[in-house]
């Protein structure tokens, strides 16, 4: 018998949310690299409830050249059959409409229900463990690869923390890892107003986080050498010169599933129909990583800095919990974080002044039989992820790194499922992709303690 043809699409890739503040970005991101001889990604649509708008945001993305000529599809997540017609014509959805616990769920499940693969920035930690329970199997029947927190949320993280982890080299052996996320601007920092909204009803609905956790099985925990480690919720980080707040960061809890998905995969997940080549740099990356005790924190050079952060999550934390609170922190943000976030977004020139360097302070031992018992650490090695600003221009360039390697690699990534990007990416290329457009992956550090 013949084989199979595969499937004809329209679209390579269709933006979906291409209306939005962040879609916008996203848009001119693509354009860089449509048609590109050595992409895959030749064919494009934008899709979203506002087609008037995506044409306007179209023509400032392509400027000052003239906008291509690129469908621009009406769909809209109240309207399901509008969003299986357009999961129906494209490889893969980029969905960029949030918060995703609010307009999330119905792309996930176009997406699904056709096969489609699926990419997100979401940051909402309860929206993809949901989703995670509820559609992981049939995704993975549908041939469905749905991934989210393809953005600031969750990338630097997990590819730093493995970047990171694979500089313990046997014996040494790796206990814990903090991150220290510093934002810096030549004028002013505005944060993405979705995070902002996404935060505010991430509180308000805590406890259903709670609750989906308590009705999940357990997954694999990780064996991690040395003591226990829980950091403290305000530090003074003397060696890089910061103040820094513990955050509740969905990057931690993304680290922490791929690091469960990894100890029930120790060699990784296996491609659909992957090449040689990948399986053998497959089975020789994923065993060089370790396990460690992860957390994030926000570093700021001075304590005025850590006050404005504790300022905004204790009006959040305060408000949030009943609908005339959150009425007033969704419509007052700029007042609720003292100017940190605010509607209109930011200027052209305070996006292209800010930057982000996120540092991770790894401890451990440099011989793991010195891990038994309470022995501390000995070694610390510190590396570093740095790039442009977070929301606007870093999300937009690792979105569609992460969307061209699923184009081009499709082979070598798994048939379908639901999870997070770096037990999908992390054996790929993404690293040097990422390095090429501006997000930098160094090596900083690393020193000895003498063992009292």
């Amino acid at each position: 018998m013949a084989a199979e043809a595969p499937p004809a699409f329209d679209f390579d890739l269709v933006i979906f949310g291409a209306s939005g503040f962040t879609g916008k970005y996203v848009i001119r991101e693509a354009l860089k690299f449509l048609s590109s001889p050595s992409c895959p990604l030749k064919s494009l649509a934008l899709a979203g409830r506002n087609p008037s708008k995506i044409s306007e945001y179209l023509a400032w993305a392509a400027s000052p050249c003239p906008p291509p000529s690129i469908p621009i599809v009406p769909a809209d997540v109240s309207d399901f059959p509008s969003l299986l017609g357009l999961c129906r014509r494209t490889r893969l959805i980029l969905n960029c409409v949030g918060p995703f616990r609010l307009y999330g769920e119905p792309v996930v499940a176009a997406c699904v229900e056709t096969g489609t693969d699926y990419l997100d920035i979401c940051g909402e930690p309860e929206f993809m463990e949901r989703i995670e329970m509820e559609y992981y199997e049939r995704a993975k029947k549908a041939g469905a690869l749905v991934v989210s927190a393809c953005g600031f949320d969750s990338v630097p993280a997990e590819m730093g923390f493995l970047f990171h982890s694979r500089h313990w080299e046997k014996p040494a052996t790796l206990n814990r890892v903090e991150a220290y996320v510093v934002l810096e601007s030549e004028t002013s920092i505005v944060g993405n107003i979705g995070t902002y909204e996404s935060a505010v009803l991430g509180v308000a609905n805590a406890s259903n986080l709670h609750e989906l956790r308590k009705s999940r099985p357990r997954r694999a925990r990780p064996k991690i050498p040395g003591p226990h480690f829980k950091g403290g919720l305000i530090e003074r980080q003397k060696s890089l010169g910061l103040w820094a707040l513990k955050l509740p960061s969905a990057d931690a809890i993304v680290v922490r599933r791929t690091l469960a998905a990894l100890t029930e995969n120790p060699k990784g997940l296996q491609g659909v129909d992957e090449t040689e080549e990948h399986k053998h740099k497959r089975q020789q990356f994923w065993p060089s990583i370790q396990p460690a005790h992860f957390g994030v924190k926000i570093g700021c050079k001075s304590p005025l800095g850590v006050v404005r952060v504790m300022v905004t999550g204790f009006f959040i934390g305060l408000l949030a919990m009943w609908a005339f609170g959150r009425r007033l922190l969704l419509s007052f943000p700029g007042l609720f974080s003292l100017g940190w976030f605010r509607k209109r977004g930011p200027t052209e020139e305070e996006v292209h002044s800010a930057t982000f360097k996120m540092w991770f302070v790894g401890r451990g031992y440099s011989d793991a039989r010195l891990a038994e018992g309470a022995a501390k650490p000995d070694t610390e090695i510190v590396t570093r992820v740095s790039g442009p600003e977070v929301g606007y221009l870093t999300t937009p360039i690792i979105l569609i790194q992460c969307a061209v390697i699923l184009l081009g690699q499709r082979r070598n990534l798994p048939n379908g499922g639901v999870y997070p990007p770096g037990i999908v990416f992390g054996a790929t290329n993404l690293q040097e992709r990422l390095q090429a457009n501006g997000v930098c992956f160094d090596f900083v550090s690393k020193r000895s303690f003498l063992r009292v």
